[in-house]
């Protein structure tokens, strides 16, 4: 929304992040870590992404879900990250009410995708493990590109609902948000006006698209621990269990951090936890699910081994190709000199 009419709403036009302002001597320190959290969260990204679009054997509704999931964490690090960092390196704290709002609903729409997508990962576990045999015919790639597509578009609904409701408050002040970036908690604390209306709205919201996609992973899983206990032979269990392990580390971590943030009491002291909570889903879990999908996944890592082994072989052939261009070119220079 253009600030002008944002203006029409509000008497404030700009909010502050106060960060991590408890450690003002840390600064440039904190830059720099989260510099380096970022370059790596992105590499490691975008990396899952290439590898996937790049490898044949790894065409598949897996994968297909684990590079929608890596986009969505390189577009999670892109929404928060930077602000942080211009703020950490600056010392300039200050948002506009337009880019607080904008950022906020990026993050809510990300937040509620992974909530859905991660669902939709469990589930496809829950085919492989406990139904192998009808796994090809019921997760097909136009489902699965469906169950993806759903997720991205249940996340636009529920962030574009919850920013309508957020344009009809007023801001008068104060304006410091006491978060690193703009979340709903923070934000709706600040406003002027009655939040019963927007409130109500995020529960109704809530009991609709991220809980039945949270009770799904659950039940998933309790499902597919059920089968894996009953399998006789060990090997066989620990291939079962192996086939979505990684994926239940990404779960426990993501949910785990949210429940802290969101559904305990905010306390004064917890108040300050929050932020070290959030940093977890926002900035470790991005960078943590590269790391534990590639160290945890044989087919991953082959690929991988693959990738680099084709890229050495293609460094070796320039350089012998070179070599052999400079011994011609050694050669017509002595023949040229014999001539004379």
């Amino acid at each position: 929304m253009p600030d002008a009419e944002v203006g029409n709403q509000t008497s404030i036009t700009e909010f502050i992040l106060l960060g991590f302002e408890i450690f003002p001597e840390l600064q440039i320190l904190l830059f720099l870590l989260f510099l380096l959290l970022y370059i790596a969260t992105m590499a490691g990204n975008i990396l899952i992404i290439a590898l996937i679009i790049a490898v044949q054997h790894l065409h598949t509704p897996m994968y297909f879900f684990l590079g929608n999931l890596s986009c969505l964490e390189t577009c999670y690090t892109c929404t928060v990250l930077p602000r942080m960092l211009a703020s950490l390196l600056t010392g300039d704290k200050t948002i506009s009410f337009s880019g607080c709002f904008i950022q906020f609903f990026f993050f809510g729409m990300l937040l509620v995708t992974e909530c859905c997508l991660l669902s939709v990962m469990s589930y496809d576990r829950y085919l492989a493990v406990c139904k192998p045999l009808h796994y090809a015919a019921l997760m097909s790639d136009r489902f699965s590109f469906k169950l993806a597509a759903g997720s991205w578009i249940s996340g636009f609904i529920v962030a574009s609902v919850v920013y309508l409701f957020l344009l009809q408050l007023t801001f008068c002040g104060p304006n410091q948000v006491d978060h690193f970036f703009c979340d709903y908690v923070p934000i709706i604390k600040l406003s002027c006006s009655d939040t019963y209306e927007i409130e109500l709205a995020v529960l109704s919201l809530d009991c609709i698209f991220v809980l039945p996609p949270f009770l799904l992973t659950l039940m998933s899983y309790v499902c597919i621990i059920t089968t894996i206990v009953r399998i006789p032979s060990t090997t066989g269990r620990q291939k079962a269990f192996s086939t979505c392990s990684s994926h239940i580390t990404v779960v426990t971590i993501f949910y785990g951090t949210l429940i802290l943030v969101y559904m305990f009491p905010r306390t004064s002291t917890l108040r300050a936890l929050n932020k070290v909570f959030s940093l977890s889903y926002t900035v470790l879990t991005p960078l943590a699910n590269p790391l534990i999908y590639s160290l945890r996944n044989k087919e991953v890592k082959e690929a991988v081994r693959k990738v680099v082994c084709v890229f050495m072989n293609w460094r070796g052939m320039q350089t012998l190709l070179n070599s052999i261009s400079r011994l011609k070119q050694n050669g017509n220079n002595r023949n040229q000199s014999c001539g004379k």
